[in-house]
């Protein structure tokens, strides 16, 4: 029996065979995360994903021409919406709204695949480079555009991008706020492939299916440890690492598992 799916306003979610997909549907807006309730419909799915035994894979995409906008300028220009209000009052909006966003991200226990359909601007790029691998449309761009407008990357940006290719890399494109097609995109390390419009979302549902065909739990467990390894020394990763194996080791999964793999090694 398929589990109830959360209520969503501006985003659409599937789940099938252990894939959930959360498509953003606000193409009016181009998926802009401000001024729309995209921000409380990704924390919803990532909260959901992490409660829900049922999925082991989520893959993101934009419903549309746009994968995500990011801010609404419209609303910046006019101070209005989340731009609003004095230094403390957007300080306070941004912790309480789109900020949220990279910490519920960071905390999903399952792999993220980002399907980037079209433009990934500003905290669009940085929703992008949350997940754990992009594919990317021949239509996709990527732009870190903040400082065009004047201002920094507010959601964590500037920390995901850095990790992702390299300081130098992301220093270029964070200051120049240049716009880099996909295969360039590519090239940078910003995303993995780079397939036709109409092959997109197969190839990434292809790619979720597979990892999604692993132990359940192993799963889980081993993308903790991948994100784990990014700020843990060595010996206290591999205290860990022997704990999670034990873990491992007692599981049901884990016996079906070599069963499995004995029985097609007679075949």
């Amino acid at each position: 029996m398929n589990p109830s799916l959360p209520h969503l306003t501006d985003a659409l979610l599937t789940l099938d065979e252990r894939v959930a997909t959360l498509t953003f549907n606000r193409d009016d807006l181009r998926n802009a995360l401000t001024g729309s309730a995209l921000i409380d419909d990704i924390c919803t799915v990532a909260d959901w994903v992490n409660r829900c035994d049922d999925v082991s894979v989520l893959v993101m995409t934009g419903a549309g021409a746009a994968f995500s906008s990011g801010g609404n300028v419209k609303d910046m220009a006019e101070r209005g919406g989340d731009f609003a209000g004095d230094v403390a009052e957007v300080a306070t909006r941004y912790r309480r709204g789109i900020q949220r966003i990279p910490l519920a991200l960071q905390a999903v226990e399952v792999p993220i695949i980002a399907a980037v359909n079209g433009p990934a601007i500003g905290a669009g790029f940085d929703l992008a480079n949350m997940a754990d691998i992009r594919i990317a449309s021949t239509r996709a761009k990527f732009g870190e555009t903040f400082l065009n407008l004047g201002i920094i990357p507010g959601d964590g940006g500037a920390w995901f991008m850095q990790r992702l290719i390299g300081y130098q890399q992301a220093f270029e494109l964070t200051l120049s706020g240049r716009i880099v097609g996909a295969e360039e995109a590519k090239t940078l390390g910003i995303v993995l492939e780079v397939v036709e419009p109409d092959a997109l979302l197969p190839r990434a549902q292809a790619m979720a299916a597979r990892f999604a065909a692993q132990p359940p739990k192993a799963l889980r467990l081993t993308k903790r440890l991948m994100k784990m390894a990014q700020r843990t020394e060595l010996k206290d990763f591999l205290d860990l690492c022997a704990a999670f194996q034990g873990m491992c080791h007692n599981e049901p999964e884990h016996l079906e598992a070599v069963q499995r793999m004995l029985a097609a090694q007679k075949r």
